[in-house]
C-alpha cells in the first residue's frame, strides 16, 4: 500500500504544478478561435460566444469553470486551470473542438456534470489542456408511448427524473440518487440507484447513443458498431469519444412506493443487524433496496458506531412490513416508520429533501446540491462479514474519526446479467458494494492530508473483508489511489491495467482492443482512461506526468 500512496502523492503533486512546457493560454485561445470556424458551419461570432479564456474574458471563464466543480479539493488557487473552456451548443461545434484539439495537440477534458470524485473531468496532470463542457447538451425527449427517452450528456439526473414525472407517474429510470450528476458520466460508467435489485444498472437500459469520435465523425449505434457501443456503456465514455446523448428504456414503477430510515447504534445491536442485513438482502424481494450507512457518532458524549438503514420499496407499506416481519424482524420495522410516496417523491427523499416542503420542481435546479471537500473509495464484498468483523469496523471508524461507509446491496437483477454484457463486471457473487465516504468544509491543507490518510488507512483495514485477485472497484467512484496512467508510451498499458483490472476485471482486455482500434493515438485520455495496446500508439508520446 505504501507504493500506492506514493503514486497517489506523486499524482497529487503533478496535479498542482504546471510543467515548464506549458503553452501560453492566450495563444491557445486565439488558435481555437481561428480553427473552430474552419471546421464548423457556425459563424465565428457564434463560436467565439462559447469559448472562454482566462486572458480574454476572465470573469466569464471563472464563472463557467466553477459552475460545475463539485469537489472543492480541486478549486484552489494552485489547482491547474484549463487554457480554454468551450461550451458547445451544437454537434458540429463538438466535432470542431475535437478536430482542432487534435491539430493543436491539446488534451481535452470532457465534463458533463462535474461529479467525477477526483476532478479529472476539469483538472489535468498535462500542461496544456482544455475543458469541453457539455452542459448545453441537456435536452430531454421522453416518449411514454414507446417507454423511451433521449437524454443529452449534459442533462442532470434530477432534470431527467422530473421530465419523466411530467409525462407519467408510473414510469421511472434506475439511476443515481444525487440529482446534480451529469447523465454523460453517470451512464458511461455504469450508474446505479435504488432500483438496482429490480432493474440492474442505468447502463443496462441504454439502447442507443450519439458520439463524436476521434476523426470528428458523429456516430450512432449503427454507424459506430457494436464494439464501440458496448465500450461506452460502462467503460467510461471519455476514453473513446465525446458522448452527445444516450437513448434509454424507461421502467415501470408503482403508484405507491414506500421509504423508511431506521438508526441503530452499537449499543442497539447495530453490528448484529448489519450482519443479518448481509445474509437476507441477496435473496429478498427484488422490489426492496436497503442501503446501510456506517458512521462514527457521538452519543451521550461518547463516540460510538451507528448504522442507518435507508429503504426504497416498490410497493405499499403493508406489504413491506409483512416482508420485513418475515425476513428481517430484528430491525423492528413498524408501519409508522414507513412513508408512502410516489416515485418522484422517493427521488426527493433519497436526495435528502424535506417531503413536506419540497416540490418536485427542485430537481430542475442544476445547482441545488451541496459542494464541499471530499474523497471516495470503493470495494466489493463477496463473503458475509461476521459480527466480530462488523464490530471491528465500527471501532476502527471511531478510532479514525471521520470515515463513513455506504453499503449498497446486490442480488436480484444484478445476479441475472452476465459480467461481460457491459464493461461493468461486478455482478453475481457480490453481496454488496462499499463506498468509503469522507466530507469536510474546512480548506486547511493539514486537515485534508489527515482526512485523505484516514480514507487510505480504512481501505487498508478492510482488506480481509473484501474481494481479492483483483480487489474490485467501481468506476463511478473514481479513486486515483488505485493506479494512474503516467503517459501513453511503452508503460501506458501496464499502468492502465493496474486500475483497469479493478474497474473492469475480465472486460479490460476487450476495452483495450476497442480503444486501440478506434483511437490508436490515445487522443481521448485521462489519468485513468483505457490505454492502447503496447506498441500500437502511432503518434508521439505524450507524458501525462511531469
Amino acid at each position: 500500500m505504501k507504493s500506492v500512496n506514493m503514486l497517489s502523492l506523486l499524482l497529487t503533486l503533478s496535479l498542482f504544478s504546471f510543467s515548464n512546457a506549458a503553452l501560453d493560454p492566450d495563444s491557445i485561445y486565439q488558435s481555437f478561435l481561428q480553427c473552430l470556424p474552419e471546421n464548423s458551419p457556425d459563424s465565428a461570432a457564434d463560436i467565439s460566444a462559447v469559448v472562454y479564456s482566462s486572458t480574454a474574458n476572465s470573469s466569464a471563464y471563472t464563472a463557467v469553470l466553477q459552475a460545475y466543480i463539485k469537489n472543492q479539493r480541486f478549486n484552489t488557487t494552485s489547482t491547474p486551470k484549463p487554457s480554454v473552456i468551450i461550451t458547445p451548443t451544437t454537434e458540429s461545434q463538438v466535432r470542431a473542438v475535437v478536430l482542432c484539439a487534435k491539430k493543436l495537440d491539446v488534451q481535452i477534458k470532457i465534463r458533463s456534470g462535474g461529479h467525477d470524485y477526483e476532478g479529472i473531468s476539469y483538472v489535468s496532470s498535462e500542461s496544456n489542456f482544455i475543458i469541453l463542457d457539455m452542459f448545453n447538451f441537456r435536452s430531454i425527449d421522453v416518449n411514454i408511448d414507446d417507454e423511451m427517452a433521449v437524454v443529452g450528456a449534459g442533462a442532470q439526473l434530477g432534470e431527467f427524473y422530473y421530465r419523466i414525472y411530467e409525462k407519467s407517474k408510473v414510469h421511472g429510470f434506475p439511476a443515481g440518487v444525487c440529482q446534480n450528476v451529469g447523465v454523460g458520466g453517470h451512464l458511461s460508467g455504469g450508474g446505479y440507484g435504488t432500483m438496482l435489485r429490480k432493474y440492474g444498472l442505468a447502463v443496462d437500459h441504454v439502447t442507443d447513443a450519439r458520439i463524436v469520435d476521434v476523426k470528428g465523425r458523429i456516430l450512432d449505434r449503427k454507424s459506430m458498431g457494436e464494439d464501440l457501443f458496448w465500450a461506452i456503456c460502462g467503460g467510461g465514455g471519455g476514453s473513446f469519444g465525446v458522448i452527445l446523448s444516450y437513448t434509454v428504456k424507461l421502467v415501470p414503477v408503482p403508484e405507491v412506493n414506500t421509504v423508511f430510515r431506521i438508526l441503530k447504534t452499537q449499543a442497539e445491536n447495530a453490528s448484529e443487524l448489519v450482519y443479518k442485513w448481509q445474509t437476507i438482502m441477496p435473496d429478498i424481494d427484488d422490489d426492496l433496496f436497503i442501503r446501510v450507512l456506517l458512521q462514527p457518532v457521538t452519543v451521550n458524549r461518547q463516540r460510538t458506531g451507528r448504522a442507518t438503514f435507508i429503504a426504497h420499496f416498490l410497493g405499499d407499506s403493508d406489504r413491506l412490513v409483512a416482508l420485513m416481519d418475515t425476513h428481517f424482524p430484528e430491525l423492528g420495522l413498524r408501519k409508522e416508520d414507513c412513508i408512502e410516496v410516489n416515485w418522484i417523491q422517493s427521488v426527493l427523499y433519497w436526495a435528502n429533501f424535506d417531503l413536506n416542503t419540497t416540490a418536485p420542481e427542485i430537481l430542475l435546479d442544476r445547482n441545488s446540491g451541496n459542494v464541499n471537500f471530499g474523497k471516495r473509495k470503493s470495494d466489493y464484498v463477496q463473503t458475509v462479514i461476521p459480527v466480530s468483523g462488523i464490530e471491528s469496523i465500527f471501532n476502527k471508524q471511531v478510532e479514525l474519526g471521520r470515515v463513513g461507509f455506504v453499503f449498497n446491496p446486490y442480488g436480484g437483477k444484478m445476479y441475472e446479467i452476465a459480467p461481460d454484457a457491459t464493461p461493468f463486471p461486478h455482478r453475481a457473487g457480490n453481496i454488496f458494494k462499499i463506498q468509503y465516504s469522507i466530507n469536510w468544509n474546512d480548506p486547511d491543507p493539514q486537515l485534508e492530508a489527515d482526512y485523505l490518510n484516514q480514507s487510505r488507512v480504512m481501505y487498508d483495514f478492510m482488506t480481509p473483508f473484501v474481494s481479492k485477485n483483483p480487489r474490485g472497484a467501481f468506476l463511478n467512484y473514481r479513486d486515483l489511489d488505485i493506479g494512474v496512467m503516467t503517459g501513453d508510451g511503452e508503460n501506458s498499458y501496464s499502468e492502465g491495467r493496474v486500475y483497469g483490472d479493478k474497474y473492469f476485471m475480465g472486460n479490460f482486455e476487450r476495452l483495450v482492443k476497442i480503444k486501440t482500434a478506434v483511437d490508436p493515438d490515445n487522443f481521448f485520455r485521462n489519468e485513468q482512461s483505457i490505454p492502447t495496446l503496447a506498441g500500437k500508439t502511432s503518434g508521439k508520446s505524450r507524458k501525462m506526468m511531469k
